[in-house]
């Protein structure tokens, strides 16, 4: 049962329904038997790997609170600041047991991961969230949960568990304990939500795929003008898989009544790599920067260390999206790109003082987009190439100057005829739009449910019949095929 299956929108109202009759207090009870219910359905073998992680990851969150900070009485940060030797004695042995579960967490994922043993679906993404609380336990940021059942959700909340958004216990604990009421209002917002999640995914993201796939598997047969499209459709695929499913995810979380943390925030708009990464899989970015970059000493500890705790971390992203050099390569570049620009800052500003460039002006910012846009393409081509020899091969096409090849029919050979290629266009028109206003600030979906009920209504309907009559369905699809689920 997938986000984008038949079965799954059959058993979504049904969690809804029984949510909001079941009393406020036990509702955590029932979002953790849907969560269990749900996994069982993905993978029967894998539930083991995630029922594993959630009984050591249990344990070991309590065993550091009472090891670290035994008393029981005090509050965690009282603890911490306690002169008596005893209380190192203790924050010793916190400190083993904490870097023990740590290790046998990142050996897990690793494992399971590749599939070697059994394939855990998601393990990627609740691994990360156990490894943040047992962080935040360790630092006495949060104490540890003492309720099992409610430890189990936050790690296998349905929504969240097998791409993200990976959140944090801080955020999801407190709502499990006394969720949000769903009005009208809320329930409308979650499902207008999860409509343009689907409408990413089936309309957009799946259509850019067929020609994306086609030049990717053989980039020699194609004018180097259709290579270079297909580059950029898969920036655009990426955004539209990974960020429909985001707003599937929160739109179904929110209808449950937890509010789940925003994933996405306009990314191609941005002006910079550094401001690409604050925008792009924001849970994720915040995770490295929280739980890798700061502990490495961030920028604190001089000009070079900084560079090197950047490399780390973009390194430790491309390993934890696939164990292909590829993506490794992909990581590093994104590194490279902030530790250049970086370095070339001062000629930057100095080149803007000497020719009076105004850098707050929509042509300056234009062209940085642009040029961030370019530079984020070129790192996707890696992410998305079987090998290091196809990702050059097709970037080496994508250089060739072939105009052309858009007017004698070679567009059309990626399997996209002209009226899907411009139900494409159309779409991805839309969506530029939706962003812009986003960027802007406008809750375009706010402004559509603060509109009249016939156009609320003409709005839903269309965007319902756009998805099952212009989704990509039909025999051999896979509508499982989430891009970040392998991950």
């Amino acid at each position: 049962m997938q986000f984008v299956s038949f079965g799954f929108l059959v058993f979504l109202p049904v969690a809804v329904l029984i949510n909001f009759i079941v009393p406020r207090k036990y509702r955590y009870i029932w979002l953790f038997v849907t969560s269990v219910v749900f996994y069982l359905s993905l993978d029967l073998m894998a539930f083991a790997v995630l029922a594993g992680t959630i009984l050591v990851n249990f344990a070991g969150g309590l065993l550091i609170g009472r090891s670290a900070f035994p008393d029981k009485e005090k509050g965690l940060s009282e603890i911490v600041t306690a002169p008596d030797k005893t209380a190192d004695r203790r924050s010793h042995k916190g400190t083993v047991l904490f870097a023990l579960l740590i290790l046998i967490d990142l050996a897990a994922l690793f494992i399971f991961r590749s599939g070697s043993i059994i394939g855990a679906i998601g393990i990627s993404f609740y691994m990360l969230k156990t490894i943040g609380y047992l962080v935040d336990v360790y630092k006495g940021s949060i104490r540890p949960e003492k309720n099992f059942v409610m430890f189990a959700l936050f790690v296998s909340f349905f929504p969240q568990v097998v791409s993200g958004p990976i959140d944090r216990a801080g955020n999801l604990l407190p709502q499990f304990v006394y969720p949000v009421t769903v009005d009208f209002d809320r329930l409308r917002e979650g499902l207008l939500q999860m409509l343009w999640g689907y409408i990413l995914k089936l309309v957009l993201a799946d259509r850019l795929a067929i020609f994306v796939g086609a030049v990717f598997d053989a980039p020699g047969s194609y004018p180097g003008t259709v290579v270079f499209i297909a580059t950029v459709f898969y920036t655009f695929e990426i955004y539209c898989d990974f960020a429909g499913y985001s707003n599937i995810a929160i739109g179904a979380a929110k209808i449950l009544g937890i509010d789940v943390k925003k994933n996405f925030d306009v990314p191609y708009l941005a002006a910079s790599i550094p401001e690409f990464w604050r925008r792009w899989h924001i849970s994720l970015s915040s995770w490295l920067r929280d739980y890798v970059y700061i502990p490495l000493g961030g920028n604190r500890k001089g000009t070079a260390r900084k560079y090197l705790n950047i490399l780390i971390v973009f390194a430790v992203s491309g390993i934890w999206h696939g164990s292909g050099l590829t993506f490794l390569v992909w990581g590093m570049l994104h590194g490279f790109y902030q530790v250049i620009g970086y370095l070339l800052k001062p000629l930057r500003d100095r080149g803007a003082a000497l020719f009076g460039i105004e850098r707050s002006s929509f042509s300056h910012r234009a062209i940085k987009v642009i040029v961030t846009f370019m530079l984020v393409n070129i790192a996707w081509v890696f992410f998305r190439a079987d090998s290091l020899e196809t990702a050059l091969v097709v970037l080496r096409r994508s250089l060739e100057f072939t105009p052309w090849a858009i007017f004698d029919g070679s567009i059309f050979a990626p399997g996209l005829n002209y009226r899907n290629l411009c139900l494409l266009a159309m779409g991805l028109l839309v969506m530029a739009v939706v962003d812009i206003f986003e960027y802007r600030g406008v809750d375009i979906f706010g402004r559509v449910i603060a509109q009249g009920i016939w156009l609320r209504w003409l709005v839903a309907i269309g965007g319902v019949l756009l998805v099952l009559i212009c989704g990509i369905w039909g025999p051999g699809y896979d509508a499982a095929s989430f891009i970040y689920q392998q991950f």
